[in-house]
């Protein structure tokens, strides 16, 4: 199989693939691809729209023409910026919920892949490597343990890590692997040819130095 000028980096939530993927493509000169942005917008829009996140056929249909937009690390939702609206527990739930659908997967595949081009592309997401870019020229499954993942989120949100609220984040995180591995189409899970990277104990430059030379060495 000819491999394409693609590294994917999959894993579950808040397990920092979309930090190091974006590192990695700067220090490549790469375009970049947020692959769950595409189904944090479609969850955000379809509530939005008034479509139930269980009406497979309903998300679906909005999903395929989803208006969308991308620029200088800001997302767009029908020219309103929701950057940091689609980054909420609630809205990532919602990701996780459309996303187990077989027509809504299949609504933003194409264009998930129209991101590339002869410059090179980093993506991240949950099936990246496994069903979006198979013929990948690295692939790169990263997780972290579930409290590690947690303590991350809860500080980014400026909140401790302990009491209700950190209970309640870590209680999100975990339910939301759960549902990402038991979906039907495209589970989350390590492709037979990714390589493990677990960054419970890793920073951010060692991970995406890691990442490089894994590239490097290619």
């Amino acid at each position: 199989m000819m491999q394409t000028k693609v590294i994917t980096i999959d894993g579950p939530g808040a397990s920092g693939k979309g930090t190091v993927a974006s590192r990695v493509a700067d220090a490549l000169g790469w375009d970049y691809l947020d692959s769950g942005a595409l189904y944090r917008l479609t969850a955000l829009y379809a509530r939005r729209q008034g479509a139930e996140w269980e009406d497979e056929a309903a998300v679906a249909r909005l999903a395929a023409d989803l208006p969308a937009a991308f620029s200088d690390g800001r997302v767009w939702l029908a020219g309103e910026e929701v950057s940091d609206e689609i980054r909420t527990e609630a809205v990532g739930m919602g990701a996780s919920a459309v996303a187990r659908f077989p027509a809504v997967r299949a609504a933003l595949l194409q264009r998930q892949r129209d991101f590339l081009t002869g410059k090179g592309l980093v993506a991240d997401g949950r099936d990246m490597g496994s069903v979006v870019f198979p013929d990948a020229v690295l692939k790169v499954f990263l997780t972290a343990d579930a409290r590690v993942r947690a303590e991350r989120r809860a500080k980014q949100l400026g909140l401790p890590p302990h009491g209700v609220a950190f209970d309640r984040i870590l209680a999100d995180i975990e339910a939301r692997d759960e549902a990402d591995r038991r979906r039907s189409a495209a589970p989350l899970k390590q492709a037979e040819d990714a390589l493990l990277l677990d960054t419970s104990d890793m920073g951010v430059d060692e991970a995406v130095k890691k990442v490089l030379d894994w590239y490097e060495k290619k």
